[in-house]
């Protein structure tokens, strides 16, 4: 049957297929396509070859896409030099040792494409396996042995589509981000600053605000992420981690699979594509998933809280830096490139709510203990703020300033009590102690 798809004799319209699975549909992509398909029907290995979505991504990127002047890139290097001066007082982190880059859509797409697919791979090979699972299980008894046997083969076509579709979306990504830290996660190595000028200045159009601050602003933004990165050498492999987890335990739901798959109409593949860019083939999240995100959504509220807090600081002597911010927060309600992302491709959703409200308990804690005693937090996962001192940070500037509250006083003196009952002793009733329990 698949061999009959991709020769083009199977009673499937390809173009209308691709265009469900989200992917070009003109003659030369869906000839590039099958050649990719069939390549995968016929290696050997287990693993997805992630080179067709650099392919992908680099192509789509490449569209519209314009070069670097060398007027941009004198202007961006001003701008990048200067935003790390104005940081140096702001932030109790070290100057970055590398000298920031300067790329083209497509040079990002192939510099961040190892780790979106490292993202990624979990929800592919999921989707890849189930698949399998639902024709076995599906199969007439005659056909299961033979279709066990071709699994290799519809995992490698399975992990072939879906870095196809990765390409596509970290492509339409590189035409929206303005920089490396845009997305929220460390796309690149740590302490390396990124800025994709043709978007920075698609960007600044329309806010009615001078090119040279929006610059400023972004490089500041920039530079404050990379250092936080290149400090806390251990955030970046957490986040990775903590992505990939969550995604690991996405499921497919098989019977709406099934559902697809009985009446799947070959001339009309809107029902697979809304179930598809829907998400209504992915189970609810499990128990698991759901505190896993939560402790995510946690950890990247943190950042870009901290940033958006750092970068306010540092830019304070440009006149429109508050428009620009409001910018920037209007840009990620509506759903920026992070947002997109992560929804698209892991099923993460951030929440703007969350990340304004890290930004206020981030203010909170420079003007209770300074700017070395908020950054201090960032050398160990376990000195975090909590999602609970997001809510309401006076307990956490209660124990960064020593300074006891009354919740404070309740927990020493409950701890008391219990550790007089551990070593045996009660302690006396009200009245017990000869005192007036009313006096």
């Amino acid at each position: 049957m698949l061999r009959e798809l991709l020769s083009g004799s199977g009673g499937i319209d390809p173009s209308r297929l691709a265009g469900a699975a989200g992917l070009p549909n003109d003659p030369a992509s869906l000839a590039a396509l099958f050649g990719q398909l069939q390549a995968a029907m016929n290696q050997s290995g287990d693993d997805i070859d992630w080179s067709v979505a650099v392919r992908q991504g680099e192509e789509r990127a490449a569209s519209g896409q314009l070069q670097i002047t060398a007027e941009e890139r004198a202007r961006l290097d001003q701008a990048l030099q200067v935003a790390s001066l104005w940081l140096d007082p702001v932030v109790d982190f070290s100057a970055l040792p590398d000298t920031p880059e300067l790329l083209t859509r497509r040079a990002w797409v192939a510099a961040t494409m190892p780790v979106w697919s490292q993202l990624a791979e979990p929800v592919a090979l999921s989707i890849s396996d189930s698949l399998t699972r639902v024709m076995s299980e599906q199969a007439p008894e005659e056909l299961r042995s033979m279709i066990q046997g071709a699994s290799r083969m519809m995992r490698g076509i399975g992990g072939a589509l879906f870095a196809m579709q990765l390409g596509q979306v970290v492509g339409q990504l590189a035409t929206e981000v303005v920089s490396g830290g845009d997305i929220g996660i460390p796309l690149q190595s740590d302490g390396r600053a990124v800025l994709v000028p043709q978007n920075v200045a698609e960007f600044g159009n329309g806010l009615d605000i001078p090119t040279d601050q929006v610059e400023l602003y972004l490089a500041v933004r920039e530079i404050a992420h990379a250092r936080l990165f290149r400090h806390a050498r251990w955030l970046r492999l957490h986040l990775i981690s903590a992505i990939t987890a969550f995604a690991r335990g996405i499921d497919i739901d098989t019977d709406r699979l099934e559902q697809l798959a009985e009446g799947f109409d070959p001339s009309n593949t809107e029902e697979l594509r809304d179930a598809v860019v829907n998400g209504a083939l992915i189970r609810p999240k499990s128990e698991a998933q759901d505190a896993a995100l939560g402790r995510l959504e946690t950890m990247l509220a943190l950042v870009e809280g901290w940033v958006d807090a750092v970068t306010a600081d540092a830019t304070g002597r440009l006149p429109r830096s508050d428009a620009i911010a409001e910018s920037i927060r209007r840009r990620r309600a509506s759903g920026g490139p992070a947002e997109s992302a992560f929804a698209t491709l892991v099923g993460l959703e951030l929440r703007p709510r969350r990340l304004r409200e890290a930004a206020a308990m981030w203010r909170a804690v420079t003007e209770a203990v300074g700017v070395e005693g908020r950054d201090a937090l960032w050398s160990h996962p376990d000195l975090l703020p909590t999602s609970a001192d997001l809510d309401d940070p006076t307990a956490l500037i209660a124990r960064l300033t020593g300074v006891e509250t009354a919740d404070s006083a309740a927990d020493d003196e409950f701890d008391q009590a219990l550790e007089q009952l551990l070593r045996g002793e009660t302690p006396a009733a009200p009245g017990e102690d000869g005192e007036d329990p009313k006096a």
